[in-house]
């Protein structure tokens, strides 16, 4: 494709293909994209810089959440969701250059990661795997130290 040989003067970096651009979007909507996704340390959103990943953080680690709290999860989500669809919208058409789209990429799906896990705070389901989560490691755990009991009691060390 000729943009595939077009640089960008600025930085001279190579500017993304439409192939490239559809593969991208095409990730943002597969079903598991989130795996491995980090939310971001800050987003700017109306010119004010969050610490969203603090806040993501700090709520998944209280106890109970209030009604009060709950409100305000709906207006992040508000606020995440309309940062992400501008994030997304200018991935699909704006000219950018490979390393650009995948720090647009990167943020947007961060910012999906930041909406499902303020989602899953909000109806509670973050406790319950958190815990479920825990109560798994701790089997597996016990199992793994049996096993190594086990070798070392088989190699003559214990």
């Amino acid at each position: 494709m000729i943009m595939n040989r077009i640089t960008n003067k600025e930085n001279n970096n190579f500017l993304i293909t439409e192939r490239e651009r559809s593969q991208l979007l095409a990730e943002l909507h597969t079903r598991l994209f989130w795996v491995g996704e980090k939310i971001p340390s800050f987003v700017e959103i109306n010119g004010k810089k969050c610490k969203l990943h603090d806040l993501v953080w700090d709520l998944i680690n209280r106890e109970t959440i209030s009604d009060d709290e709950k409100n305000q999860i709906d207006k992040y989500i508000a606020v995440l969701k309309e940062k992400e669809r501008i994030d997304e919208l200018e991935l699909q058409t704006k000219e950018i250059t490979r390393e650009e789209a995948r720090k647009l990429f990167d943020e947007t799906a961060g910012l999906l990661r930041a909406i499902m896990d303020l989602r899953e705070i909000e109806d509670g389901t973050s406790k319950n795997n958190k815990k479920e989560f825990h109560e798994i490691f701790s089997v597996q755990r016990t199992e793994e130290i049996r096993r190594w009991l086990n070798f070392l009691k088989d190699a003559g060390k214990i």
